[in-house]
């Protein structure tokens, strides 16, 4: 069955032949760019080669989420919570946030150790998260079955509808003036000494002084073809949700054996808490050393596999000109095929789990393309090599949640404002200016 479906928003009519800047991809992070650049009076042209949220922006589990984050996403994270707290308001639209709680239980993959361990990131930070022993357990997840003993919980944490964030972005963007144009794939940058002066879509050339790339799964193939070098690879994850469910858990919960949220429709979103598939492509073998560390620390919960998705990758045009079809507009949505054993693995342990599943049916599943950096943060940066070139993508499965405080950092960094955060960690540069680059889960 198709993957989800995000709400609708209908394209400009006409591209602008001139604004300030240019955003590359319509998913969460660069409608929350747009956004805060439109919102400070920056004329912007929001351009996506398919439709808003089409891929992992509206694929993902919803979860927005500070627990069990790498400890240098945590300022940043901080501050995306703040601003969901009133985004529907700022937006005048319902993205579907709600600060319901997020339980991680203590598992093989996350002992009760690690957990305690992470803990001391927060602490003193006013987050209310603590440790929670399975009688507490039992009082937020009322008549269920489960494995864990015990967990971190993280009360401040919530859940979003991904089918409707995204779009409601773009649309409050629109309102502060700028434009969004959909089916139209930005084909390459345009140079003139070394900086940006514009960009070549498949409509026309617009004149501009900054672009930002948020391209997501697409961002190293458009930066490889600008002569950028970009470490970032992909990873399924598949996902369903149910029927709707009366007395289910408000609360969310992540454990080795599934990961579920309560959705606006009464329904739930039901994943694999362990398992994510990676498909052996050609850039596995360019960029398996600079991935090493992360594999060797992850390979537990990553199932390696040969499938068709190495001859698509291996048959794409890595360089083009402006004037190309490029692989863009070949491919305007990312739409894989989720793995039917996850599926049945992570039902199951729900409903065993949770009895209450029991009489729910799934009504829908559907799988996603996540961007992977080495270190499994993301890339917020400047591109040093070509002023006023901007990159915001690698969010590694973390991006939803973080997304509007993304936003607004990648904006700060395009006005030159002061950061809401220190960007540092987050700089393209860190891959070749021999820094450690590995993951780092806290514990």
């Amino acid at each position: 069955m198709p993957g989800p479906s995000p709400t609708p928003v209908e394209s400009d009519i006409t591209l602008p032949k001139s604004v300030d800047v240019v955003v590359i991809g319509g998913g969460i992070i660069g409608v929350s760019t747009a956004l805060e650049l439109a919102e400070r009076g920056i004329s912007v042209l929001l351009c996506e080669k398919g439709r808003i949220a089409g891929e992992q922006s509206s694929r993902n589990w919803g979860w927005v989420r500070l627990g069990m984050r790498d400890p240098r996403e945590i300022p940043l994270m901080q501050e995306a919570l703040r601003i969901w707290r009133g985004l529907d308001e700022r937006l005048g639209r319902s993205t579907g946030y709600v600060q319901s709680g997020i339980v991680f239980g203590a598992s093989g993959t996350r002992d009760v150790g690690n957990l305690t361990r992470w803990l001391e990131h927060v602490e003193g930070q006013q987050t209310g998260a603590r440790m929670v022993s399975h009688a507490e357990l039992a009082s937020l997840f009322p008549n269920s079955t489960m494995k864990p003993q015990t967990g971190l919980y993280m009360p401040q944490d919530g859940r979003a509808e991904p089918q409707w964030a995204a779009p409601a972005m773009a649309e409050a963007a629109r309102n502060c003036g700028a434009a969004i144009m959909t089916q139209c794939a930005v084909r390459s940058v345009d140079l003139e000494a070394g900086r940006i002066a514009g960009v070549f879509t498949e409509r026309g050339r617009v004149r501009c002084s900054q672009v930002v790339l948020a391209g997501g799964a697409w961002s190293r193939l458009f930066a490889g073809n600008a002569g950028i070098a970009l470490p970032q690879l992909k990873v399924l994850n598949t996902v369903m949700r149910t029927s709707p469910v009366e007395s289910g858990p408000e609360v969310s919960l992540w454990s080795d054996d599934f990961a579920i949220r309560k959705r606006a429709d009464g329904g739930y979103t039901i994943a694999s808490g362990h398992e994510n598939t990676v498909d052996i492509v050609p850039d596995s073998f360019r960029l398996g050393l600079q991935f090493l560390p992360a594999f060797q620390q992850e390979w537990r919960s990553l199932r390696f596999r040969l499938s068709q998705r190495w001859m698509v990758e291996a048959k794409e045009d890595r360089t083009w000109l402006p004037t190309d079809v490029t692989p863009f507009e070949h491919c305007r949505v990312l739409d894989p095929e989720p793995s039917r054993k996850v599926l049945r693995q992570a039902w199951s342990n729900a409903r065993k789990a949770m009895p209450v599943l029991e009489e729910a049916e799934i009504v829908q599943s559907w799988a996603g393309l996540i961007d992977v950096t080495p270190d499994a943060i993301p890339v917020v940066s400047k591109v040093d090599e070509f002023p006023g070139l901007h990159i915001a993508t690698g969010f590694s499965g973390h991006g939803f949640g973080i997304g509007p405080g993304a936003g607004r950092l990648m904006a700060d960094i395009v006005t030159d404002s002061t950061p809401c955060v220190d960007p540092a960690a987050f700089r393209l540069s860190r891959f070749t200016d021999s820094s450690k680059v590995r993951p780092d889960p806290g514990y």
